[in-house]
Order: structure tokens, then sequence, then C-alpha cells
């Protein structure tokens, strides 16, 4: 088999593309994300409007809110954000299950009694619960099974308040499936109709830790966005993957062979808008990531993220497309061409001529595109951002 490169010009937004794939999504092109957190759930959510193939590998690394109880409790990868982009990613046609949506996106009450909440997770297992009688069997009965798992598993001291019934239901499935998250994700993909393909980057149950230019190390995803802890204090200096939440204690972990599967079917890769670190560089981090993304020529694309992120503060654009880089090739190779791993930087037409100093030097092209609209600044508009993306496939 011969393998050739060939190159084209694009119109940006190409209205071709855009209408082919406007017409019939479920022949849309498969856009492979690297991200984390919720930044991207609104992307996802529009992107349905152009394919049903998008791919998204997503960190299991968060170390707080509401997946830190059950992390805590069960010794698993954190399910939070897998959930969301599964939640994202539904089909909300005449054709999904908006039952099963509103019962995995429904929440316990942050200041209910616990007896309370106990009582209403067991009608839920019951079926009686009005969140779980609507659904009809036989997801339903998946739905109870995997909540009475949880129950059965749950540790007395374990707080329901403000809990996602999503995250239970994951839970309870990751215990029933011999601790392996991809079985049940698989479920809950077919389960809700789930337009894309969500993956955990890896499987193994590991933490974020950050040595910083001051010399301290900070352990721990909660510790490190700025959101629920104050800003670190000192840039990083190196960033890693660490065995628990107590001490330094860095550990590697595998690319798994289905995600280097579904990475080498990509149309186009993009390191996607989100906290730099927590959500972008922590999905390069296990072994392989980077062998495979130079391994496959297809676009890749870095969308840098608006507005303020704690994680990067007094960092330039070309400092993190330099950091981005760094971490690819720490596993591509360190003379692995850039061509291999990012062709091109995507910017709203706002950025200034100043922060993109360093990357012509540095040969990547940047594209300035009017990506921010007046309802969604100062975060990129998801239908301007979705047209572009695929615009390049």
């Amino acid at each position: 088999m011969t393998e050739i490169t060939i190159t084209r010009s694009v119109r940006m937004p190409d209205p071709f593309r855009v209408e082919r794939f406007l017409s019939n999504p479920k022949l849309g092109p498969r856009l492979l994300f690297f991200s984390g957190g919720s930044a991207l759930n609104g992307l996802s959510q529009t992107l349905k409007r152009y394919t049903h193939n998008s791919i998204h590998l997503v960190t299991p690394f968060d170390s707080g809110g509401s997946s830190q109880g059950l992390r805590l409790a069960f010794d698993m990868p954190a399910i939070g954000d897998l959930r969301s982009r599964l939640m994202a990613l539904v089909d909300e046609t005449v054709l999904g299950h908006p039952d099963v949506f509103r019962l995995f996106t429904h929440r316990f009450a942050k200041d209910g009694e616990s007896r309370d909440l106990a009582a209403q997770l067991d009608a839920m297992i019951a079926g009686s619960h009005p969140r779980i009688a609507p659904i009809d069997a036989p997801m339903r009965t998946l739905i109870q099974n995997q909540l009475g798992t949880f129950r059965k598993a749950c540790p007395p001291s374990f707080d329901l308040r403000g809990a996602s019934i999503g995250n239970l239901i994951l839970a309870g499935g990751y215990l029933d499936q011999n601790q392996q998250l991809e079985p049940i994700i698989f479920l809950v993909a077919k389960l809700v109709g789930v337009q894309g393909t969500v993956r955990a980057v890896c499987d193994d149950n590991l933490h974020l830790g950050a040595e910083l230019e001051s010399g301290g190390t900070v352990i721990g995803q909660h510790l490190l966005t700025g959101k629920e802890h104050p800003p670190l204090a000192s840039p990083v200096r190196e960033f890693f993957l660490n065995r628990g939440l107590g001490a330094p204690d860095p550990v590697s972990a595998d690319f798994p062979a289905r995600n280097r599967t579904l990475l080498k079917s990509s149309d186009l890769i993009c390191y996607a808008p989100g906290s730099f670190y927590t959500s972008l560089v922590a999905n390069l981090l296990p072994e392989g990531v980077g062998r495979a993304i130079a391994a496959h020529t297809v676009p890749k694309v870095y969308v840098p993220a608006l507005g303020d992120d704690p994680e990067t503060r007094g960092m330039t654009l070309a400092d993190k497309v330099g950091c981005l880089l760094g971490y690819l090739r720490r596993d591509a190779g360190t003379d692995c061409p850039t061509e291999r791993l990012l062709n091109l930087v995507i910017v709203d037409r706002s950025t200034p001529e100043v922060d993109l100093d360093g990357l012509s030097e540095a040969g990547i092209p940047v594209l300035r595109l009017d990506l921010v609209s007046e309802g969604s600044a100062p975060y990129y508009d998801p239908v301007r951002l979705s047209e572009a993306l695929v615009s390049l496939v």
C-alpha cells in the first residue's frame, strides 16, 4: 500500500463542506479532541449538527467536586468529566431518550437530609422514583442494577448531597464491570444515544502533579486549576501523573490500544480550548500519545482558550505552543518535526498581534478568524468554531 499526502486550498469557513455535513451529520468527519472539564461541552452540543462521529479523549484525573467523593470511596478514576461530555453529545431529537438524559443530569439537593437522599436513591433502585419510572425497560432495569451495585458498595459515610445521578450510575457500572471504565462508558453511550465517541485517555486511577518554578510541588487537579482553591503562586516547571494525592510519586500510564485505533481513524486532531495543563497537557502525558499523533497524517490544530486561565498566568501564546510541543516530543522524540505534531494555531481575529510573536519564527501558521460573536463573548461562538474545524477536513 502506498501512502501519499495531498494539500488543498481551503475557504474559512468552507460553505460547501459546512452545508454537506449539516445535511448528513451521520456521515460527518471524525474530529478528535484532546480535552477535559466543561470547556468543550458547548462546542460538543453544537458539533452534533455537523457530525455524529466526533471523538473525545477526556482526562479521568479530576480530584474535586462530587467525582472526588467517588474516587475516595471506590479507589477509581474520575468520571464526572466523562459523564458531562456524554451528556453534551446525547441525541436531542425525537429519536433520543429524554427521560434517561434527565435522570443522568439530575443531582441530589446540596442541602438535602442524608436520610431523605438515601430514601430517594432507594426509590430509584426500586423503580418507583419519578425520575426513573418513565424510562422504558430494559434501560430502566439496567440503570436500577447499576445504582443497586453502587448502593451495596457505598460506605456509610458517603455524602449524597449534590451527587450527580449519572456519576452514581457510572460508578456502579465501574464496580459491576470488574473496575473497568470502558464497558460502562460504552453501555451508557448506547443508553442515551450519544452522537460521537467518548473515552478516557487512559484507564489508570492517577492524579495530576506539578513542580513549580519556585521549588514547591502541588498534587491534585483541584489544587491546580485556580477555581476551587487560590491560583498557583508560581509557574509550572514540570507537569506529571502521580500515584496518589499524597507525596509526589510520579508514575507512567499507557495510551490504550483502542485509543490509538480511534486516533488513527480521525480526520483531524484538535488540541482543544480549556484549562491548559489540567485539561489539555494532562491528555498528552500517557506513553504513546505523542507517537500516535506524529504517525497520523491529518491536520493538527491548536485552539487556545479564551479568557483568564489561572494555570498559565504569565505565559504567552508562543510559550503555550512551545510547552505543548515539548510534552508531545517527550513521547514522539526530541527530533520529531513540528509539522508532524502541530500544523495550525487558530485564534480569534481580535487576538493582539503581539500575542502571536514567536509563532511565525517557529514556522507555525496562525489562522485568525471571527470566532467570537456578540452572544458568546468573551468565549468562542460554538457555531463559528464548529464550522471552522469541519472546513479543515
